[in-house]
């Protein structure tokens, strides 16, 4: 079964109309039969009609015409044959698909079967040009109808039951993917889904003949004979293969509607005769509103490029280039872009990045998985992509749902301490399943490795080991024990160590949940599993405030000097740097306006204040266009905006505005917090919020303009998330009021919209 068979169908069609139009005594010259759609395409399954078109020149009279007509259709109709016809002119058929977008796609696969191969070879171009000429309003009008079209049919890869023709993914959605291409347009790569295409005929043509039926929706109760017929082990393997198919049409529809919208288009989305690009970091731009590798770029000498260019592309809702995927994929292959293990922090960082970019990490994620450029990071996906879960309560396959999971995720890094941890055990949380075993069990089997390669520390990989085997934990004991059962409590608190555990475990219930659906997570199920979560809280005893760091003598020491002292360590590209400085008002501010101004981005700070000094330490990468980092030169640098604030802050706004002009996603609101008795000589003043440029300078600034001082400051960005912990004080010294610590929180939430 397959292209042959399809093909033959179609030459017993055309050799059965040819005998027809012989005995009607057609005239040759005059007259023409012509196949279009999949018929014209010599794709006929067993119960598909024939589309034909009964072309002539115009010279019969009414009563000829229609003789002729019935000549050839009645002896099909006699015979059961199911077949779609029209009867034009030339002139008729440029009407027609004029205003029929259907009648024009259907021609673009016109074909010959008998009689004048002059007329129809007119009428061919006739519909090559009117297609290619209108295409700025014919293209738009078929993206629209495929929005319709998709909009009633759904998803193919995710469906239980799907529609193998119209669905999103779909033989419909090929037929439209040929029809861009033959508008010539934008160049599409039509033999990446020759497979996909072969192997959704080839059900279809199996469907209709163990159904015994023309129809195109594979239901339950025919998914098991249509796998028997086709060789396949069962059923899940069968919709396995069919979801991976229709997920790499779908890609292809989509990326090349992309590119056909963005092209000719600049950074910015405005149309120009020589593209320009926009720099982003280190090899990556943004050109054609796509992410770019730069043509130069080596891999060998960054094995994270095609990370950072993923990150890149989910955080700014933009795809990555063909062109760039093409390049990453062929580094791995090659091994030049091999990841070292562990993964480098960055790496790592960027992976992080683009899970918690939310359903902008969907395209990008799909892309990855469709160049298998995720498999070479992550081996461990190959065995659930495009897994079917049959269960009603479950929309989408096994890889599909750990994305929603962690879009969902994406939304709750507010709620957590540790967004990343949260995020990673999201997109992995069913990772064991596709066997038999228990899959959270085998679940923790296979993250830790996994976690470990990555580059977690053993702590945090004992911490996703716990969020993974017990994904299942808080919804099954909310909802299937006594709440007021002490024991029931128990029985959590024994398995969660800690008060940020137990927030990561809850965020993972809800996106668990709400990537299942509404059948799976209701209002009723979330306020049990909340009800839960605050009765195990009350009766776990830590908190999740970060503590002040603790200085070193030689640090101290540096302190009573008080004067400005400056070291830095260079960590393969990851600077590690130490400033002690005479402590002033607005100090954090300065340093991280400096840092920002010289081109390094901030992943980690942990400053304190000791003998009328603040000793500093910084974690920095630098982005591309970086100068050289000297102690001398950050140590003028510093000395500089310590001597003229003012200066600083204009120079860092253009930075900002700069960036402004690029794209954004939609993220979290920014929380702050104030906890009045967590410290004993001092007000912590807690924000946790999406990293953007010149974030802790702004955080700085809105402190220094309340007049209170920073004592301490604990600052950690987590992929594209930061959260900052401040100790501050009153300018003469001890903590805030309540009053004045909700003034200073709500001065910190307006600066951060």
């Amino acid at each position: 079964m397959g292209t042959r068979e399809r093909r033959n169908r179609s030459n017993e069609g055309d050799l059965l109309l040819s005998r027809l139009f012989e005995k009607s005594g057609a005239n040759s010259d005059e007259v023409a039969i012509a196949a279009v759609g999949g018929f014209g395409r010599g794709e006929l399954s067993p119960g598909s009609d024939l589309d034909i078109v009964i072309l002539h020149k115009g010279n019969l009279d009414g009563p000829e015409l229609a003789d002729l007509v019935n000549k050839i259709l009645y002896p099909m109709w006699d015979k059961n044959i199911k077949i779609d016809y029209s009867v034009r002119t030339r002139s008729e058929v440029r009407d027609a698909s004029e205003g029929d977008l259907k009648v024009i796609l259907g021609l673009l696969d016109i074909r010959l079967v008998c009689g004048s191969a002059d007329l129809v070879a007119d009428v061919q171009v006739d519909a090559l040009e009117e297609w290619r000429k209108n295409s700025k309003r014919r293209l738009p009008e078929l993206q629209a109808s495929l929005l319709e079209r998709h909009q009633r049919s759904g998803e193919l890869a995710y469906l239980l039951e799907p529609d193998l023709k119209e669905a999103r993914g779909g033989l419909r959605d090929i037929t439209a993917i040929r029809a861009i291409d033959k508008a010539a347009t934008v160049e599409i790569p039509m033999e990446r889904i020759s497979v996909a295409e072969s192997l959704l005929s080839n059900v279809r043509e199996a469907l209709h003949i163990v159904s015994e039926r023309d129809k195109d929706k594979l239901l339950f109760q025919e998914q098991d004979k249509v796998a028997a017929h086709l060789g396949f082990r069962d059923a899940d393997e069968l919709m396995s293969e069919v979801a991976q198919a229709a997920r790499s049409v779908d890609y292809l529809l989509d990326s090349t509607w992309y590119r056909y919208e963005h092209k000719g288009k600049d950074s910015a989305g405005r149309f120009s005769r020589k593209v320009r690009s926009t720099t982003l970091s280190r090899d990556i731009s943004v050109a054609s509103k796509e992410i770019v590798i730069d043509i130069d770029a080596d891999f060998s000498a960054d094995s994270g490029l095609g990370l950072r260019a993923a990150a890149s592309a989910a955080q700014l809702g933009l795809p990555i280039s063909m062109e760039s995927l093409s390049r990453i994929s062929e580094s791995l292959r090659s091994g030049v872009g091999k990841l070292p293990q562990p993964w480098p922090r960055e790496a790592r960082e960027s992976l992080i990045t683009l899970i918690g970019a939310g359903s902008a990490m969907i395209q990008v994620f799909e892309a990855l998985d469709q160049e298998e450029i995720i498999f070479s990071w992550i081996p461990e996906w190959k065995s659930v992509r495009s897994l079917p879960q049959r269960n009603v309560l479950h929309r989408h396959t096994v890889d599909r749902h750990m994305v929603e999971t962690a879009v969902q995720a994406a939304a709750l890094t507010r709620k957590v301490h540790r967004p990343d941890l949260l995020l990673f055990s999201a997109l992995f949380h069913d990772i064991g399943k596709g066997t038999e075993e228990d899959h959270s069990e085998r679940g923790e089997r296979l993250i830790a490795p996994l976690a470990e390669r990555i580059g977690f520390s053993q702590s945090d990989v004992e911490t996703i080991k716990l969020l993974v085997k017990h994904h299942l934990l808080l919804s099954a004991t909310a909802t299937r024990r006594d709440l007021d059962d002490p024991a029931t409590i128990t029985s959590v608190v024994d398995v969660i160590p800690d008060l940020q555990t137990l927030e990561l475990l809850h965020a993972l219930s809800i996106a668990d949940g709400e990537a299942t659906g509404r059948a799976a997570w209701t209002e009723w199920k979330a306020s049990l599993v909340a009800d839960l979560v605050n009765r195990v809280a009350l009766a776990i005893t830590d908190n999740t405030v970060a503590q002040q760091p603790e200085l070193t003598d030689a640090q101290r020491v540096k302190a009573e000097a008080g004067k400005l002292a400056v070291a830095i360590e260079n960590r393969e590209g990851v600077y590690a740097i130490e400033i002690v400085v005479p402590d002033s008002t607005g100090l954090l501010s300065t340093v991280a306006g400096v840092l920002n101004l010289l081109r390094l981005d901030v992943r980690s700070a942990r400053t304190k204040s000791v003998a009328q000094s603040a000793v500093m330490e910084w974690i920095v990468i630098p982005d591309p266009h970086a100068p050289k980092l000297t102690e001398e030169k950050l140590h003028d640098e510093l000395t500089r905006a310590l001597g003229s604030k003012s200066s600083l802050k204009e120079r860092i706004q253009s930075r900002i505005d700069a960036y402004s002009q690029l794209p954004t996603i939609p993220v979290p609101e920014p929380i702050v917090e104030t906890f009045l008795d967590a410290a004993t000589d001092a007000t912590i003043i807690e924000v946790r919020s999406h990293d953007r440029p010149a974030l802790l300078f702004g955080i700085g600034d809105s402190i220094t303009r309340s007049n209170i001082d920073i004592r301490s400051a604990i600052v950690t960005t987590l992929g594209a998330e930061a959260i900052d912990t401040l100790y501050v004080t009153e300018i003469g010294g001890g903590p805030l009021s309540a009053e004045r610590a909700e003034e200073v929180a709500a001065r910190l939430r307006s600066a951060l919209k």
